[in-house]
């Protein structure tokens, strides 16, 4: 079995398409198949149904991609392991929550000394980005209200306060109550504080409307349209501008850290290595202000 076959194997599997594996691979789809077909082989089972459609992973395909995606990860990190200098270079996908708000000083910081790294940055809610790096889809990524996991190394980069916002300065916390939750999907940490609170307040079954992004929350508040709960840092600007208004709710429920999280079993390389050395450079500055 050769490593060249398990990355055809993914590609058909990821696409349900020998054509499409084999434009993506720039293969003929007669070589596609003959290497599905030589995996097969090998393995003295069939890995796909077949049918007008294209490919579809039967029960044992499942399983050899379970394998397939372990072996190749581990093998990107040995490369990574005898490619490494003082001079990082390749690849290094970050994942981050939308509201670091440090977090274009700190990507900036990176970037300008180590030019030869290609950054790439995902953005998604905590649950969901815990989820990638335990499946070693991300390098790291920056989470907010991150509890300890025995699989996860972490670095507190900052603490955040959390407030809630309306369009209303005057508004009675009983009529905030009663206001739709403008959120981003479940999974995000922020979400769960404010939902934490009006339940505990004694509010179940609050309207719910779910955002992709941090700006149409924002810009949804200043229309009136619900409350949110969100960094008080993100929204300084229009809280002085008095296009929103902060209201506190206790520290139980405001009180909140960003981490920056990273596989705890992954090869640490010098690009990695880096980008956690910048990462804590910045968190020492704001725990000394």
């Amino acid at each position: 079995m050769e490593i060249k076959d398990l990355l055809i194997f993914q590609s058909v599997a990821h696409h349900g398409s020998i054509s499409k594996a084999a434009d993506e691979l720039c293969y003929v789809q007669s070589h596609v198949t003959a290497r599905i077909k030589s995996l097969e082989s090998n393995l003295k089972t069939e890995l796909f149904h077949r049918h007008s459609r294209g490919t579809t992973l039967n029960s044992e395909g499942k399983k050899l991609l379970h394998y397939s995606e372990k072996i190749l990860v581990m093998l990107d990190e040995m490369e990574k392991a005898f490619q490494d200098s003082n001079s990082p270079s390749g690849t290094l996908e970050i994942g981050t929550v939308e509201t670091v708000i440090n977090l274009p000083s700190i990507l900036s910081a990176y970037c300008r000394n180590y030019p030869n790294v290609d950054l790439s940055l995902t953005t998604d809610v905590t649950k969901e980005l815990i989820h990638q790096v335990l499946n070693r889809k991300l390098d790291g990524a920056f989470v907010a209200g991150f509890n300890q996991h025995p699989e996860i190394e972490q670095v507190e980069v900052f603490q955040e306060k959390l407030v809630l916002i309306s369009n209303n300065e005057h508004i009675s916390f009983e009529d905030l109550k009663r206001k739709p939750l403008l959120v981003f999907s479940k999974g995000c940490s922020y979400r769960a504080k404010l939902e934490s609170w009006l339940y505990d307040e004694g509010v179940i079954n609050a309207s719910v409307l779910e955002f992709g992004t941090l700006e149409t929350i924002l810009g949804s508040v200043k229309s009136g349209l619900g409350i949110s709960l969100v960094p008080q840092s993100t929204v300084h600007q229009l809280e002085q501008n008095g296009a929103i208004h902060c209201h506190k709710i206790p520290d139980k429920y405001s009180n909140i850290s960003t981490f920056f999280i990273w596989h705890a079993e992954s090869y640490v390389t010098s690009t990695m290595e880096k980008f956690i050395d910048t990462v804590q450079e910045f968190a020492a500055v704001d725990c000394s202000l």
